[in-house]
Protein backbone atom coordinates (compact mmCIF):
# COMPACT_ATOMS: atom_id res chain seq x y z
CA UNK A 1 0.00 0.00 0.00
CA UNK A 2 2.80 2.40 0.90
CA UNK A 3 4.51 1.55 -2.39
CA UNK A 4 1.35 2.39 -4.35
CA UNK A 5 0.92 5.60 -2.37
CA UNK A 6 4.51 6.60 -3.14
CA UNK A 7 3.97 5.85 -6.82
CA UNK A 8 0.85 8.00 -6.87
CA UNK A 9 2.72 10.82 -5.18
CA UNK A 10 5.54 10.65 -7.71
CA UNK A 11 3.04 10.68 -10.57
CA UNK A 12 1.37 13.81 -9.16
CA UNK A 13 4.76 15.49 -8.70
CA UNK A 14 5.79 14.60 -12.26
CA UNK A 15 2.58 16.06 -13.68
CA UNK A 16 3.10 19.27 -11.66
CA UNK A 17 6.68 19.60 -12.94
CA UNK A 18 5.52 18.98 -16.50
CA UNK A 19 3.02 21.81 -16.12
CA UNK A 20 5.88 24.14 -15.19
CA UNK A 21 7.89 23.37 -18.32
CA UNK A 22 7.76 26.17 -20.88
CA UNK A 23 5.98 25.35 -24.10
CA UNK A 24 7.37 28.34 -25.94
CA UNK A 25 9.91 26.27 -27.82
CA UNK A 26 13.72 26.16 -27.64
CA UNK A 27 15.72 29.04 -26.22
CA UNK A 28 17.61 29.64 -29.47
CA UNK A 29 16.49 29.04 -33.06
CA UNK A 30 18.24 26.42 -35.16
CA UNK A 31 21.14 28.00 -37.00
CA UNK A 32 20.69 28.09 -40.78
CA UNK A 33 23.16 26.18 -42.90
CA UNK A 34 26.41 28.14 -43.15
CA UNK A 35 26.74 29.70 -46.57
CA UNK A 36 30.37 29.66 -47.68
CA UNK A 37 29.73 29.38 -51.41
CA UNK A 38 28.10 31.90 -53.77
CA UNK A 39 24.32 31.98 -53.42
CA UNK A 40 21.78 31.72 -56.22
CA UNK A 41 21.26 34.67 -58.54
CA UNK A 42 19.75 37.72 -56.91
CA UNK A 43 16.02 38.09 -57.55
CA UNK A 44 14.55 41.57 -57.89
CA UNK A 45 11.96 42.64 -55.34
CA UNK A 46 9.50 45.53 -54.81
CA UNK A 47 11.28 48.67 -53.60
CA UNK A 48 14.53 47.89 -55.41
CA UNK A 49 16.11 50.60 -57.55
CA UNK A 50 17.62 49.37 -60.79
CA UNK A 51 20.23 51.11 -62.89
CA UNK A 52 19.30 50.36 -66.50
CA UNK A 53 21.94 51.18 -69.10
CA UNK A 54 21.34 50.90 -72.85
CA UNK A 55 24.69 50.92 -74.63
CA UNK A 56 25.14 53.94 -76.91
CA UNK A 57 21.66 55.18 -76.01
CA UNK A 58 22.03 57.42 -72.95
CA UNK A 59 18.55 58.86 -73.47
CA UNK A 60 17.16 55.38 -72.74
CA UNK A 61 19.37 54.77 -69.69
CA UNK A 62 17.68 55.49 -66.36
CA UNK A 63 17.40 54.53 -62.70
CA UNK A 64 14.06 52.75 -62.36
CA UNK A 65 12.35 52.01 -59.04
CA UNK A 66 10.45 48.74 -58.81
CA UNK A 67 6.88 49.70 -57.99
CA UNK A 68 4.76 47.92 -55.34
CA UNK A 69 3.03 46.04 -58.18
CA UNK A 70 6.42 44.56 -59.14
CA UNK A 71 6.76 46.45 -62.42
CA UNK A 72 9.11 49.10 -63.79
CA UNK A 73 8.65 51.74 -66.46
CA UNK A 74 11.44 52.62 -68.88
CA UNK A 75 11.55 54.71 -72.07
CA UNK A 76 9.96 52.80 -74.97
CA UNK A 77 9.36 49.76 -72.75
CA UNK A 78 6.67 50.55 -70.20
CA UNK A 79 5.25 48.31 -67.49
CA UNK A 80 7.69 45.42 -67.50
CA UNK A 81 7.32 42.89 -64.69
CA UNK A 82 10.64 42.92 -62.81
CA UNK A 83 9.93 41.26 -59.46
CA UNK A 84 11.20 37.70 -59.13
CA UNK A 85 13.58 37.99 -62.09
CA UNK A 86 17.35 38.16 -62.03
CA UNK A 87 18.96 41.36 -63.40
CA UNK A 88 20.20 39.37 -66.41
CA UNK A 89 16.74 38.00 -67.19
CA UNK A 90 15.24 41.48 -66.99
CA UNK A 91 17.98 42.91 -69.23
CA UNK A 92 17.19 40.34 -71.92
CA UNK A 93 13.48 41.18 -71.76
CA UNK A 94 14.15 44.90 -72.06
CA UNK A 95 16.35 44.19 -75.08
CA UNK A 96 13.52 42.28 -76.76
CA UNK A 97 11.15 45.21 -76.13
CA UNK A 98 13.63 47.80 -77.43
CA UNK A 99 14.46 45.78 -80.53
CA UNK A 100 11.37 47.31 -82.18
CA UNK A 101 12.98 50.75 -81.97
CA UNK A 102 16.75 50.22 -81.55
CA UNK A 103 19.08 48.13 -83.69
CA UNK A 104 20.70 45.36 -81.63
CA UNK A 105 20.16 46.94 -78.20
CA UNK A 106 22.54 45.91 -75.44
CA UNK A 107 21.08 46.40 -71.95
CA UNK A 108 22.68 46.07 -68.53
CA UNK A 109 20.63 46.01 -65.31
CA UNK A 110 22.40 46.68 -62.02
CA UNK A 111 20.57 46.81 -58.66
CA UNK A 112 21.59 50.05 -56.91
CA UNK A 113 19.49 49.74 -53.78
CA UNK A 114 17.69 46.56 -52.97
CA UNK A 115 15.79 44.53 -50.41
CA UNK A 116 14.88 41.56 -52.60
CA UNK A 117 11.68 39.49 -52.62
CA UNK A 118 9.80 39.13 -49.32
CA UNK A 119 11.03 35.56 -48.83
CA UNK A 120 14.64 36.82 -48.95
CA UNK A 121 14.18 39.71 -46.52
CA UNK A 122 14.83 40.09 -42.81
CA UNK A 123 12.22 42.43 -41.32
CA UNK A 124 12.82 44.38 -38.12
CA UNK A 125 9.70 45.94 -36.60
CA UNK A 126 8.83 47.70 -33.37
CA UNK A 127 11.24 49.71 -31.23
CA UNK A 128 14.24 49.82 -33.56
CA UNK A 129 15.72 53.22 -34.42
CA UNK A 130 14.78 52.72 -38.08
CA UNK A 131 12.55 49.65 -38.42
CA UNK A 132 12.61 48.32 -41.97
CA UNK A 133 13.12 45.35 -44.25
CA UNK A 134 16.72 44.34 -44.91
CA UNK A 135 18.10 42.21 -47.73
CA UNK A 136 19.33 38.92 -46.33
CA UNK A 137 22.99 38.17 -46.96
CA UNK A 138 25.05 35.08 -46.27
CA UNK A 139 26.02 34.53 -42.61
CA UNK A 140 23.88 37.46 -41.42
CA UNK A 141 23.26 37.65 -37.65
CA UNK A 142 20.91 39.50 -35.31
CA UNK A 143 23.76 41.86 -34.42
CA UNK A 144 24.28 42.69 -38.12
CA UNK A 145 20.57 43.48 -38.46
CA UNK A 146 20.55 45.69 -35.36
CA UNK A 147 23.55 47.65 -36.66
CA UNK A 148 21.74 48.27 -39.96
CA UNK A 149 18.57 49.55 -38.24
CA UNK A 150 20.54 51.79 -35.87
CA UNK A 151 20.01 49.82 -32.67
CA UNK A 152 17.18 50.16 -30.15
CA UNK A 153 15.08 53.15 -29.15
CA UNK A 154 15.08 54.29 -25.54
CA UNK A 155 11.61 52.75 -25.17
CA UNK A 156 12.65 49.29 -26.38
CA UNK A 157 12.30 46.21 -24.22
CA UNK A 158 15.18 44.50 -25.95
CA UNK A 159 15.27 41.43 -23.73
CA UNK A 160 11.63 40.70 -24.60
CA UNK A 161 12.27 40.78 -28.34
CA UNK A 162 11.16 37.80 -30.40
CA UNK A 163 12.39 36.13 -33.58
CA UNK A 164 9.73 34.59 -35.82
CA UNK A 165 10.99 31.96 -38.26
CA UNK A 166 9.24 29.47 -40.50
CA UNK A 167 10.71 26.00 -39.95
CA UNK A 168 9.38 23.11 -42.05
CA UNK A 169 6.32 25.19 -43.01
CA UNK A 170 5.58 25.89 -39.33
CA UNK A 171 5.94 29.37 -37.82
CA UNK A 172 8.13 29.20 -34.70
CA UNK A 173 8.82 31.94 -32.14
CA UNK A 174 12.11 32.29 -30.25
CA UNK A 175 13.17 34.76 -27.54
CA UNK A 176 15.93 37.27 -28.21
CA UNK A 177 17.95 39.16 -25.60
CA UNK A 178 18.91 42.32 -27.43
CA UNK A 179 19.79 44.41 -24.37
CA UNK A 180 22.26 41.77 -23.26
CA UNK A 181 23.69 41.58 -26.78
CA UNK A 182 23.90 45.29 -27.61
CA UNK A 183 24.36 47.02 -24.26
CA UNK A 184 26.28 44.37 -22.32
CA UNK A 185 28.27 42.89 -25.19
CA UNK A 186 27.04 39.39 -24.37
CA UNK A 187 27.98 37.95 -27.74
CA UNK A 188 26.62 34.48 -26.95
CA UNK A 189 23.19 36.08 -27.32
CA UNK A 190 23.90 36.68 -31.01
CA UNK A 191 21.86 34.50 -33.37
CA UNK A 192 22.36 33.52 -37.00
CA UNK A 193 19.52 34.74 -39.21
CA UNK A 194 17.78 33.06 -42.12
CA UNK A 195 15.89 34.51 -45.11
CA UNK A 196 12.33 35.44 -44.14
CA UNK A 197 13.08 36.01 -40.43
CA UNK A 198 11.08 38.67 -38.56
CA UNK A 199 12.48 40.44 -35.47
CA UNK A 200 9.83 42.02 -33.24
CA UNK A 201 10.99 44.51 -30.59
CA UNK A 202 8.25 45.46 -28.09
CA UNK A 203 7.97 48.65 -26.09
CA UNK A 204 9.00 48.60 -22.45
CA UNK A 205 6.33 48.70 -19.76
CA UNK A 206 5.79 51.97 -17.91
Amino acid sequence: MRYRTAQAGLAILASMLAGCVSTEGPELPPAPIAMTTPTAQYKIGPGDTLGITVWRNPELSIDAPVRPDGRISTPLAEDIVAVGKSPTMLAREIESRLAKYVTNPIVTVVPKSFVGPFAQQVRVIGEAATPRALPYRANMTVLDAMIEVGGLTKYAAGNRAMLIRTVNAVEETYPLHLNALINSGNIDRNVALAPGDIIIIPQTYF
